[in-house]
């Protein structure tokens, strides 16, 4: 399909950015520029010139690696290799510029090669992005339209009857909305002390009728760096939700997206540790609140947790630390263990040292001494993501010996949002009956 028949079906902010023609144009353009930057007639460009491009990209570009994964770390696991290689490339071109310009008499040709520079930059950022597919189209780049949370209580509700599912009760009363609501609300830390910024809470249709059914609850939580509007933005949580609505009367869970590190670039290992009470606030002062707030199913059966990258790492921690609280996970592309880059390191910061303290609440740990069998999960991981597939391999493995009622799927895609949206567009409707909505 090409830009013409995009410009008139869809608006610009929907014109999608990590597939079809638009990425590949700038892939083109972008290399295009590169080699332009890199060739010229100039008598004075010589080879000397050019390797020191090369040289002073090269050093840019260790520097990058060093100060981001040796001193910053905001990746426990360190940058991806694609990352770093389209950092080499952005800023070899910058170096390319670097040593071009002094060669450029004319102010024309000064701004295209500086626009050259800059269509590389803009390539870069287009194939990291297109790698994590966070921003799907422009518009997951804005902040999302929000409405006032319904926190009013009704006195008349509908629960499933025993032994079957809230569908086969439910009847849709007319003029239901076709959509559901989205919401942003603080959920304070009163137990755990834990400073969270706001998070998002989508009510499916069937929450505005009257007897209004007690829904179940998934708790989703984001990757590290990220925040709850990632679920939003570039998971696409409430299109995802008001489609499986429209296909079911209505009918959807509720969904939580609290914050669980604080800040975009903090690790609080979704432990309590001496970083943060952050197991205490997602498993005591999040269902606390959802409990003061929403009018909804209880009980461990009707919650679930779920999460990516990080957040999946922390759902598992939840299903096993707080089994009483959440009796379903889903575990997308999560790590082996918490980390903040290490054992050795996780350990000393989080916990002065202490193994034991560490192995009390890791997840492998637990399974491997503990049974869990009313706890059910799912795991998801991108089939060409080589660093996090073993570790979620080993994860399940584990899973399964400690009499969870899980399973794996790999879906094509590295560590990103192409397969975390796949995957739980594919375990919804599991979701679904496992929390009682359907059958």
């Amino acid at each position: 399909m090409t830009t013409r028949p995009l410009a008139v079906r869809w608006n610009p902010l929907d014109w999608p950015l990590t597939h079809g023609p638009i990425p590949y144009a700038v892939l083109v353009a972008g290399w295009a520029a590169l080699l332009l930057l890199a060739w010229s007639r100039h008598r004075s460009w010589r080879a000397p010139r050019l390797l020191g491009a090369l040289l002073l990209g090269g050093g840019l570009t260790a520097a990058v690696k060093l100060g981001v994964d040796g001193w910053w770390r905001p990746f426990p696991e360190g940058t991806p290799d694609f990352v770093m290689r389209w950092i080499a490339v952005a800023l070899f071109a910058v170096a390319l510029l670097c040593f071009r310009l002094p060669l450029l008499t004319r102010h024309r040709t000064r701004l295209l090669a500086v626009g050259g520079a800059a269509l590389v930059l803009v390539m870069a950022s287009s194939q990291v992005n297109r790698g994590f597919d966070q921003y799907p189209t422009a518009r997951a780049m804005l902040t999302p339209d929000t409405g006032v949370l319904t926190t009013d209580r009704v006195a008349d509700t509908l629960a499933a009857a025993p032994g079957a599912p809230l569908e086969e009760t439910w009847q849709a009363p007319p003029g239901l909305p076709a959509k559901g609501t989205l919401a942003v609300t603080s959920i304070p830390g009163h137990a755990s002390g834990f400073r969270a910024r706001p998070a998002y809470v989508y009510l499916p249709p069937a929450y505005q009728a009257a007897p209004r059914p007690l829904l179940p609850v998934l708790v989703l939580l984001p990757g590290q760096p990220g925040g709850p509007e990632d679920w939003v933005n570039s998971g696409g949580i409430q299109g995802l939700m008001d489609d499986f609505a429209a296909a079911h009367h209505g009918l959807a869970p509720i969904v939580v997206v609290p914050d669980p590190i604080g800040a975009p670039f903090t690790n609080t290992l979704c432990m309590d540790s001496r970083i943060a009470k952050a197991q205490t606030y997602l498993a005591v002062d999040v269902p606390a609140w959802i409990d003061q707030h929403l009018q909804a199913a209880s009980g461990r059966t009707a919650r679930a947790v779920g999460g990516i990258s990080f957040g999946g790492t922390c759902a598992l921690q939840l299903a096993v630390n707080a089994p009483q609280v959440y009796g379903s996970f889903l575990d997308y592309s999560g790590q082996q263990e918490p980390t903040l880059g290490s054992r050795q390191k996780t350990v000393k910061k989080a916990f002065d040292g202490d193994e034991a303290a560490f192995a009390a609440v890791d997840p492998l740990h637990l399974m491997a001494r503990q049974k869990y069998p009313d706890t059910a999960g799912r795991f998801v991981v991108g089939a060409w993501d080589h660093e996090f597939r073993p570790m979620q391999e080993k994860v399940y493995a584990a899973a399964r010996e400690a009499g969870m009622d899980v399973t794996q799927q790999a879906y094509p895609g590295w560590h990103g949002w192409a397969v975390w949206r796949q995957g739980l567009a594919q375990d919804l409707p599991w979701l679904a009956a496992r929390t009682g909505l359907i059958r």
